[in-house]
Parts: C-alpha cells; sequence; structure tokens
C-alpha cells in the first residue's frame, strides 16, 4: 500500500460516501468524489481542501461515467474505488410505479455493471474495486421493493468479479445495514441497530483494508439476516410472511 492513496469515491454527496470521505482524508488520502449533485459535491470537496477533486456524473448513463474516468485517467492510477451510489423507495412490490422502479434497476444494478466495466482499468495493479450492496439483498423481506432485488443483483455481480478479475484487481463486497441517511429517513417501519454515517465510515475502512471478500455492518443485525437466507426456504418465508403489515 502506497504511503498516500488516491481514492475515487461515487455516490459521495452526502450520507455514508460524505463521512467516507471525511474519515479518508483524515488519514491522509486525497479523494476524487462523484455524485449527481454538484452544489453538495462542490461543497464538500471544497470544505476538504484544495487537493481533493469533485467529479459530478450519473451512474445512470455510462457515458457520464465514461467521461470522469477519462478525467481520471490523467491524473495517474487509482488505489481503490469505492461505489455507493443508490436510489431507495421502499414500499409493496404491487404500489410501487413503473417508472420509478425502472429507473432503480438503473442507478443501482445497471449503473454498478458500467463502473464494473469501465473503472478497473484506473487501478493500479492489485488495487482495490468496493462495489455496495445491502442486507436487504441477503433475502427478500416485505417492503424491499424493488431495491432489495437490485442490491441482490449487485451481490451477485460483486460474486462474479472477484472470481474474473482476481490477481488484478482487489473486489470487495459492502453490505450495510440501516444507516442514518436521507434514504432511511424515508422509512416508516422499525429500523434495529441503527448507526450513524460516521459509524458506518470506519466499519468500512477498517473491512476493507482487511482480507474479508465482504464488508457487513452491524453484526448484531446482518449475522441473523445471513442466518435467515441461509435457512430452507420453508422455513425463511415462514419467518418472512410474518414480517408483512
Amino acid at each position: 500500500m502506497r504511503e498516500t492513496e488516491t481514492i475515487w469515491i461515487i455516490g459521495a454527496s452526502d450520507g455514508i460516501g460524505a463521512a467516507l470521505a471525511r474519515a479518508w482524508v483524515g488519514r491522509g488520502a486525497r479523494v476524487i468524489l462523484s455524485a449527481r449533485s454538484v452544489d453538495k459535491l462542490t461543497a464538500l470537496t471544497e470544505s476538504l481542501g484544495p487537493e481533493h477533486i469533485a467529479l459530478p456524473l450519473d451512474v445512470a448513463n455510462r457515458e457520464s461515467i465514461g467521461a470522469a474516468a477519462e478525467k481520471i485517467a490523467k491524473i495517474g492510477p487509482l488505489d481503490r474505488i469505492v461505489h455507493l451510489a443508490a436510489l431507495y423507495d421502499p414500499g409493496k412490490i404491487a404500489d410501487a410505479d413503473p417508472d420509478r422502479a425502472a429507473k432503480i434497476v438503473t442507478v443501482n444494478l445497471t449503473g454498478s455493471f458500467h463502473v464494473a466495466q469501465i473503472a478497473p482499468p484506473l487501478l493500479r495493479a492489485g488495487g482495490q474495486l468496493a462495489l455496495c450492496g445491502s442486507v436487504a439483498g441477503y433475502i427478500g423481506l416485505p417492503q424491499g421493493q424493488i431495491y432489495s432485488a437490485t442490491k441482490a443483483g449487485v451481490i451477485n455481480l460483486a460474486e462474479t468479479l472477484r472470481a474474473e478479475l482476481a490477481g488484478r484487481v482487489d473486489v470487495r463486497l459492502i453490505c450495510p445495514g440501516f444507516v442514518d441517511t436521507k434514504m432511511t429517513q424515508t422509512n416508516d417501519f422499525n429500523m434495529p441497530a441503527m448507526v450513524m454515517p460516521e459509524t458506518a465510515a470506519r466499519a468500512i475502512i477498517h473491512g476493507l483494508n482487511s482480507r474479508r471478500f465482504e464488508v457487513h455492518f452491524p453484526r448484531r443485525l446482518t449475522y441473523g439476516l445471513k442466518l435467515l437466507s441461509a435457512l430452507p426456504y420453508w422455513a425463511a418465508l415462514s419467518l418472512t410472511r410474518r414480517l408483512v403489515r
């Protein structure tokens, strides 16, 4: 690992991404921050110092990601790329707006696919690419809507990349539980083991510095959901039905 890391964070304007940027800068890293929200992104980057870069993009637009990658290629090889950008809309599948659902698929799953294709050449040999799934992707739960399905797809995508890029890129998977962000504040149900973005950032950095493929937290929640997903369907589905309101 080089003494000063250069890290590209996609989905960095607020929430976990912004907390992660602050934490890494506090550890001496140089960050390149991307998101759709230009004003928030610019304000955050300026608050971190002149050596850090704001690079707005829209992960739903492949050309936007490609244009950002061309600019980063001129800067030099990256040590890490962390892709966090996502949309969320809780509710039952029957109540979902089809256009909104399609947008969530495009941002969460197709956007991750675009990053997975475009980003690896920007990394130094052995550099790290981290995609963000979710514990919501472990098993289908009520109110998960299309978001949970896209996160299950991201988990599968990261697993595939881990095998395909072995020896060249250090592929990792991040699966947060409930984090207190604008995204989760739209929920109207109980969210056990909620953590703050700063706690999430510390957990992610610790996990990405370890040898584990998956970074998941808080474990008092994630281990329970992992156990649920490991059960046979006759047992797991009988339990998840009890969660339907």
